[in-house]
C-alpha cells in the first residue's frame, strides 16, 4: 500500500529466534522475502542499533530500512487515568515516522525503528481477562461515559503498524466484542485500510494535530495536517470514535495565531456529525536532554523550537526520568490561554484532559 511505500523500504529485519513460531511473525517475514534476516537474542539487545552513537546520522534511513521483530514478555496492564483508564500491553515499540519530540527514543538510544511484537494473541487474551475482571464502568467520567478505555498504542503508531501486520486488525476486533471496554490510540498517519476494520464504535482514534507550519519542522515523515483533518469524517463514518490530540503544544512567537487558524480549519473541515462527537486532549511539550543531544545529530532545526532553557525547567516524570517542561507558573497561564482560544474558535470540542 502507499503508506508502506512512502515510509518503509525494509532491507533488514532483526528478529528474536522464536518469531517464526507465531502466525503474525511468519506473515511479516513473508511480506519481506528479500530482506536480510539477522537473529538477535532480544529486541532490546541490538548494540549496532541502540548502542551505536554513529546511528544518529542515519536516524531516518534506519527508520525506513530496518524492522525489529520480537515476542512481548511482559503482558501486564497498568492504570493511566488521563487518555485512558488503562495502558494495554504494547504490540509495538518505535515508529517509522520521526517526530523530533517523541519520548520513545529517550530510552532506546541512537536508533528507533519499528519493533513489532508478534504474539498479539497473548496481548489480546491479557486485555480480555483484565476487562472481564473490571466489570461495568461504575459511572461516566471524562475518559468515557460508559466503557473502560484501554490505550493500545502507547509506544508506537498503530496506523503504520497496520501496514505491516494484521495484529492491529485483531485488536480492533477484540474490543468490538468486549461489552465493557473500548480501545484508543493516537496517530499521525492516515491509513485508510483501517476503514474496513468495522470497529462499531469500540475503537477511539485520536488524530494528533498541530499548526502545519510547525508540523513541517517537527512532525517528520508524518501525514500532512490537512490530510489528517480530511480523514476525520471518513473514520467517523466507518464506525470509529474520532478525537483530536492537540499535542504537543510548542510555544514560540506567534503560536496563538497559528493555533487559532488550526481550530478554524478543523471547524470548517469536518461534518456536523464529526463535530458532535469530537473531544480532545491537550498536551504541552515535554522534552529531554538526551533526546535533545540525539536530535542535534540529525535535525538541529527542530531543536530551536523544542529546546528553550529560557522558558523551561527540569521535571521528574512518573517513570523517574528527568525531562524538561515549560516553567510551572507560566505553563498554567499558557495552557489557560490555549483552552480559551479553543473555546472561542472550536466551541463544540470538549477538553477531556490537559496538562
Amino acid at each position: 500500500m502507499a503508506l508502506t511505500r512512502d515510509l518503509l523500504d525494509i532491507g533488514r529485519i532483526y528478529h528474536e529466534p522464536t518469531v517464526g513460531d507465531f502466525p503474525h511473525g511468519r506473515a511479516i517475514l513473508a511480506r519481506f522475502p528479500d530482506a536480510a534476516r539477522i537473529p538477535v537474542p532480544s529486541h532490546w539487545n541490538i548494540p549496532e542499533l541502540h548502542g551505536n552513537a554513529g546511528s544518529v546520522e542515519d536516524w531516518v534511513r534506519i527508520k525506513r530500512s530496518t524492522l525489529v521483530l520480537g515476542v512481548k514478555k511482559g503482558l501486564t496492564l497498568r492504570p493511566n487515568g488521563r487518555s485512558a483508564h488503562f495502558i494495554a500491553p504494547s504490540t509495538s515499540n518505535g515508529c517509522a515516522m520521526a517526530c523530533a519530540y517523541c519520548y520513545v527514543p529517550r530510552r532506546k538510544g541512537f536508533a528507533n525503528p519499528i519493533s513489532l511484537f508478534v504474539n498479539t494473541e497473548a496481548a489480546c487474551a491479557a486485555i480480555a481477562r483484565h476487562a472481564k475482571r473490571q466489570g461495568p464502568l461504575p459511572e461516566p467520567d471524562l475518559i468515557d461515559p460508559e466503557h473502560w478505555v484501554y490505550d493500545i498504542g502507547e509506544n508506537g503508531d498503530l496506523s503504520v503498524d497496520a501496514a505491516l501486520t494484521d495484529g492491529v486488525r485483531d485488536l480492533v476486533a477484540l474490543f468490538r466484542d468486549l461489552p465493557n471496554a473500548k480501545a484508543s490510540f493516537a496517530t499521525k498517519a492516515v491509513n485508510r485500510d483501517l476503514l474496513a476494520y468495522d470497529p462499531r464504535g469500540k475503537t477511539r482514534i485520536r488524530f494528533s494535530l498541530m499548526p502545519e507550519t510547525i508540523a513541517r519542522v517537527v512532525d517528520v515523515r508524518t501525514a500532512p495536517i490537512p490530510e489528517r483533518i480530511a480523514a476525520i469524517d471518513d473514520f467517523v463514518e466507518a464506525g470509529y470514535e474520532v478525537h483530536a490530540n492537540f499535542s504537543p503544544v510548542i510555544l514560540y512567537e506567534g503560536w496563538e495565531a497559528d493555533w487559532r487558524e488550526l481550530f478554524r480549519q478543523v471547524e470548517a473541515g469536518i461534518s456536523a456529525r464529526a463535530r458532535a462527537q469530537l473531544k480532545c486532549e491537550v498536551i504541552m511539550l515535554t522534552h529531554n536532554a538526551g533526546l535533545h543531544a540525539v536530535n542535534l545529530g540529525w535535525h538541529p532545526k527542530a531543536e530551536s523550537l523544542l529546546w528553550r532553557p529560557d522558558i523551561q525547567e527540569a521535571k521528574v516524570s512518573e517513570g523517574g526520568g528527568v525531562n524538561v517542561r515549560y516553567r510551572a507558573g507560566w505553563k498554567g497561564r499558557w495552557l489557560a490561554r490555549f483552552k480559551a482560544l479553543l473555546a472561542e474558535t472550536l466551541p463544540d470540542c470538549t477538553v477531556r484532559y490537559a496538562f
